[in-house]
């Protein structure tokens, strides 16, 4: 009130001054004038309004420029998808300053690459790969898979992705060929170098040394080749990580038909569907160190597995849960999607391999979510050849996955952050991650408060693990689960013209100067020196975090 006073005696003054000083002549009126009066009257204003002004600044922005998306924290969520979605889309063209390939017969030598782990995980390796080639100029030979990993899986590259198609999609960027050529080897004094670089090195290390040893030796292999190359680099080698695993990994026809084949089938049944990745494998369970209450036997079976990993320390299984380290069971997974608003006449694809403790461990679920389907339910007989083979067993369940309107995960593991990625890169479909810190106290406490409370918590602590656009911002987390520099906001202008139907197509290219880039200020001034020039001039915005704590407000929609 005292600030409206104020204004009315500043302007009363000026006007004082203005009639004594003036009077006689005639001027136009002049911007300090009007300037006055719009002062007086939102003077008035504020009398009736109750507002003072400071809060003029909160008008001017709601007026003059919309509100950041995602940001309205207490407005309710929808559970099957983002309203912010169509905002984005994924974008990582290569740049116009981008050094393009190398020819084979120019380049300082050919690499060679042994990745380790399950599918996702080789997946992150063949995608750093690419990147470390680009890096070093080197020619690319087809990654190795690994058949020596937990599963056991015989199969190479080819018999997983579409070996011709990853050659043709990445020929602009790096030259990749499928083997070494037969007088390069027979021209060599010595076997190909093989080494390990350190884990998440950066493109200097590359250069420094694993480049030299590639210029004397010819061929080079880096072996156990996953998480090898850090997760934050110049913008354009990020989009070169977006190119090859988002474009140029394509599973092969046949497990890309059969993975369409199980998508039709669940959307014949339903028009849409939860696709959940419960990793709740035996291997899991142990490398966590988490556990379950199964009594000696448990701990006898998770411990002799734990083995198979010599580095491994001991941990404390309670503090672990407490860290939020620990897998969710599948029945606390079913318990989290009722409590968010799932129905149990939702339909669920389950994806996993081998269950710790099978059907019994898994008869919770059905029993919330009596709409069950996996893939071996799904096309039974047709499965029998690939059953040997876990990485293309593991390819199914990507694609429905990714196919899938919500996608649901029990940890953060490697499909679940490549999934993640991808659908954020994809436009942001919604993707939920459990809050696993925060709900491991809710599932402790469960029998102390009813349904309605439960329900209400989960939510809240939910909130900012639903896969909303804000909840990804430049430097967080692994690149593979959070692309940033590979997103793209659609310009304001645009946005406010657009029909419904262009808004949903997630292709749609912009003017460059029109378009927000996510995380194009976000590369290392070393690296630009350091290494081919790049173009990263793009204007940025960040965006910021919605983990916040809203415990006593139901924010979702039933």
């Amino acid at each position: 009130m005292s600030v409206a006073k104020s204004w009315r005696f500043s302007t009363n003054l000026a006007l004082l001054h203005y009639s004594q000083k003036h009077a006689c002549q005639r001027k136009p009126i002049s911007w300090s004038f009007l300037c006055g009066i719009m002062l007086f009257c939102l003077g008035l204003i504020s009398l009736f309004t109750g507002h003072v002004a400071s809060d003029l600044e909160w008008y001017s922005q709601r007026f003059i420029r919309p509100p950041k998306m995602g940001s309205g924290n207490r407005e309710p969520i929808n559970i099957w998808k983002s309203k912010y979605s169509k905002f984005y889309y994924g974008c990582s063209d290569r740049g116009p300053d981008f050094t393009s390939a190398t020819p084979e017969s120019l380049s300082n030598g050919y690499l060679l690459i042994a990745t380790s782990g399950g599918l996702n995980q080789q997946r992150t390796g063949i995608t750093d790969a690419v990147v470390a080639a680009w890096i070093l100029n080197a020619t690319l030979v087809v990654p190795e898979l690994d058949h020596n990993s937990f599963w056991k899986d015989d199969s190479d590259f080819l018999n997983v992705f579409d070996v011709n198609w990853f050659i043709r999609s990445l020929a602009k960027d790096v030259t990749i060929v499928k083997r070494v050529p037969d007088k390069v080897m027979q021209s060599m004094d010595k076997p190909p170098y093989t080494m390990r670089v350190p884990r998440k090195s950066t493109p200097e290390y590359y250069l420094d040394q694993v480049l030299p040893i590639l210029l004397r030796r010819q061929v080079v292999q880096l072996t156990k080749f996953d998480y090898r190359l850090a997760s934050d680099l110049d913008e354009e080698l990020q989009k070169l990580r977006c190119r090859v695993n988002y474009h140029a990994l394509r599973f092969t026809k046949p497990i890309r038909e059969m993975g369409q084949q199980l998508v039709t089938k669940m959307r014949k049944m339903a028009n849409r569907y939860v696709a959940v990745h419960l990793r709740f494998e035996p291997d899991m369970l142990a490398f966590s160190g988490c556990y379950y209450g199964g009594g000696d036997k448990e701990r006898y079976e998770l411990g002799e597995i734990r083995k198979r990993w010599a580095t491994l320390p001991d941990m404390s299984p309670e503090g672990e849960r407490k860290r939020g380290k620990c897998p969710l069971t599948p029945h606390e997974v079913g318990l989290m999607l009722r409590a968010l608003g799932f129905k149990n006449d939702t339909f669920l694809y389950v994806a996993s391999g081998e269950i710790y403790g099978g059907e019994e461990t898994l008869q919770p679920l059905r029993e919330l979510f009596p709409n069950f389907y996996t893939k071996e339910m799904l096309v039974g007989e047709e499965l029998k050849p690939l059953l040997p083979f876990s990485s293309r067993l593991a390819a199914l369940d990507y694609i429905v996955c990714d196919e899938s309107d919500v996608f649901v995960t029990n940890n953060n593991g490697n499909m679940a952050k490549i999934l993640a990625g991808r659908r954020r890169y994809m436009g942001h479909k919604r993707t939920i991650r459990p809050n696993a810190k925060r709900l491991s106290a809710l599932f402790t406490a469960r029998k102390q408060m009813d349904w309605e409370t439960f329900a209400k918590k989960v939510k809240s602590c939910q909130r900012g693990f639903m896969g909303e656009p804000d909840e990804m911002r430049p430097g967080r987390g692994d690149f593979h689960e959070f692309p940033y520099s590979c997103i793209c906001q659609k310009p304001v202008d645009y946005l406010k013209g657009e029909s419904r139907s262009d808004q949903n197509n997630s292709s749609q290219q912009f003017p460059a100067n029109s378009v927000v880039h996510l995380g194009s200020k976000y590369g290392r001034e070393s690296q630009r020196q350091s290494l081919h020039r790049m173009n990263t001039s793009n204007d940025t915005i960040p965006v910021s975090s919605i983990e916040e704590d809203h415990e006593d407000e139901d924010l979702f929609p039933d």
